[in-house]
């Protein structure tokens, strides 16, 4: 079988591949054969293992012991032979030739040439995940549609995504407008896979294209990049709507991103889910129109009512953040602990701008439907001891118990598959890193959340949703293997699959598969601003903007000391009173 193998000299954060082929496979519980003259790998701390050495060995040791993480807590191990490793004389982690014998065979290996590898570890991967099909030797030729007089450009192929030496946008006629190839800078494909789904959200495409951002640009905000993300957004969505472009080169975005985020300035893989937090809340905080952001303090619901409660501490977050991402990504839940000693309670509302889903146990091999990792995701849940509460009464952490109860939803809903996990090993202890390949089968319209939404909801927008992108991950963890994505096209309503610089036509339900990593879905009907707490507020005559020192419990600006009131004025509690009620 032909599979791919880390080059021996490759690091963990930057890692190379080879190809290589299966001689021989181990048995399933034989003996562990020597991993000699491999890449190095990614390593779990083990303070057990540190402890359990002899007395004179732990003194001997100032640093903790590391064991290699292993997927899917298996540990059966294959013999490879990888032909490039024959020209890496060089590499550090060869190892002079040493017989091997597992029960059926006399096998010698010849590190790094020949050498045993954790067939679930992540030093292997199945064919074509990093590198390309096998390409002609001879170079492409590329013609410029729109100067058919400009000199024809030569492209030397490569075998590895982002690996080839031609960087530069090509002019041409996209297959839809919008529906532009992003090439790959080196490793850059999570970065293009996010790019290309915020790309088809609409009011935000709009809010760019048009110019609106301008006056929001916020370059004296300290937690922003001075604007240049900003900017940088905005340079490409004009290059990638301008009609003028069949692929670009993301540089300019993804070096001002680099120049204010220290962990993608580098070649690496990064995760597609980490790098769209970032962007989102680096516009977010480059067009905040806060200029001058005040203390506040997070509203305590115990004792209030929700819709109180709730509005209140939207009021103070828009104290501190006000922008378009705010405006149109940003939901509210409801986050409600309790302390099992004592039994203290804390109510929250809490903003967010991806909701995160455990993926939900399979049944009978079948699909997850979406709706059964919601109802996961919302159920009572018992804190483990790295997420502890600290109570004030018991004056110390608790596994506290918790119900996440979703208030309110945006337009743009972002939902993230939890695939990456750590587990403990089964046959050798400690914690391995796996990925859930399963697919989640989830509607590609029609998605309706109300039954989810603990807050109100409008008829004239529903919280009824259709999808529109899909960041894909192939690999086994999330900073290696690839990044594609499959989205719908915000002009046409037509699907492209997007694998960095090549763009295809396909169909919506071609992305529900086991690499569906994010996604992105948008309010099929109307748009309710702030996903719907402007309204909440219209409702009572409160200024979402003005001060928070209004009445604590009906939100009635206090003008006067005055016992008496010229008329009663109805509270969000439900009285009708002029005078403050009880807490």
């Amino acid at each position: 079988d032909k599979v791919e193998v880390r080059e021996a000299s490759s690091l963990v954060q930057r890692p190379k591949w080879f190809r290589a082929t299966v001689k021989a496979v181990a048995k399933e519980d034989g003996d562990l054969m020597e991993i000699v003259g491999g890449a190095e790998l990614e390593a779990l701390e083990d303070d057990e293992q540190k402890n359990s050495l002899p007395d004179k060995e732990h003194s001997r040791t100032n640093t903790k012991m590391k064991r290699p993480l292993l997927l899917l807590n298996r540990t059966r191990q294959v013999l490879v032979e990888v032909p490039q490793e024959t020209f890496n004389s060089s590499s550090s982690l060869s190892s002079p030739s040493k017989p091997l014998t597992d029960s059926s065979s006399n096998l010698t290996t010849n590190p790094p040439f020949l050498r045993w590898v954790n067939l679930y570890g992540e030093e292997i991967c199945g064919p074509n995940t990093h590198l390309e099909p096998e390409a002609n030797s001879k170079p492409a030729t590329i013609t410029y549609a729109y100067d058919p007089n400009r000199k024809p450009v030569e492209v030397m192929k490569s075998n590895m995504h982002g690996a080839g030496f031609f960087r530069e946008s090509i002019r041409g006629v996209p297959p839809a407008p919008g529906s532009v190839g992003l090439h790959n800078l080196g490793n850059s494909c999570f970065l293009n896979s996010v790019l290309q789904c915020l790309n088809h959200i609409e009011p935000l495409a709009q809010y760019f294209l048009k110019g609106n951002y301008k006056g929001d640009l916020n370059k004296n905000n300290p937690l922003g990049s001075g604007g240049n993300v900003a900017l940088a957004y905005s340079a490409l969505l004009t290059d990638i709507w301008g009609g003028e472009y069949s692929a670009l080169a993301p540089r300019q975005l993804k070096q001002t991103v680099a120049n204010f985020a220290p962990q993608f300035n580098n070649s690496y893989q990064h995760d597609s889910q980490e790098f769209c937090s970032f962007l989102m809340d680096g516009l977010h905080e480059d067009l905040n129109r806060v200029k001058d952001k005040p203390y506040v303090e997070d509203v305590e619901a115990i004792g209030m009512a929700d819709e109180k409660a709730a509005i209140e501490s939207w009021r103070k977050h828009l104290l501190r953040h006000d922008s378009i991402i705010v405006d149109t990504c940003q939901g509210m839940h409801r986050s409600h602990l309790k302390c099992p000693k004592c039994g203290k309670e804390s109510v929250k509302y809490d903003v967010y701008s991806t909701i995160s889903l455990p993926l939900a146990e399979k049944k009978n091999d079948a699909n997850i439907p979406l709706s059964e990792c919601l109802n996961k995701f919302l159920s009572h849940e018992e804190l483990d001891e790295d997420n502890t509460w600290y109570c004030s009464n018991c004056k110390e952490n608790v596994r506290a118990s918790k119900v996440i109860s979703l208030w309110t939803t945006p337009d743009i809903l972002i939902f993230h598959l939890k695939r990456f996990t750590f587990d403990t090993c089964k046959r050798r202890g400690g914690l391995v890193r796996s990925k859930v390949d399963d697919t989640v089968d989830f509607p590609i319209d029609g998605l309706d959340m109300s039954p989810y939404i603990l807050g109100p909801t409008d008829d004239g927008a529903p919280p009824i949703y259709k999808l529109f992108g899909v960041s894909e991950h192939s690999g086994s963890t999330a900073n290696s293997g690839h990044y594609t994505a499959t989205v719908r096209n915000s002009k046409d309503g037509k699907w492209y699959h997007c694998n960095d610089s090549h763009v295809g036509s396909t169909f919506g339900e071609a992305s529900i598969t086991k690499g569906a990593y994010l996604l992105f879905y948008q309010r099929s009907k109307g748009q309710l601003k702030w996903g719907g707490m402007e309204k909440a507020m219209t409702k009572y005559k409160l200024d979402p903007k003005g001060a928070i020192a209004q009445d604590v419990d009906g939100f009635i600006e206090v003008k006067s000391k005055k016992k008496k009131t010229k008329k009663p004025v109805a509270s969000l509690n439900g009285s009708v009173s002029g005078r403050r009620g009880k807490r």
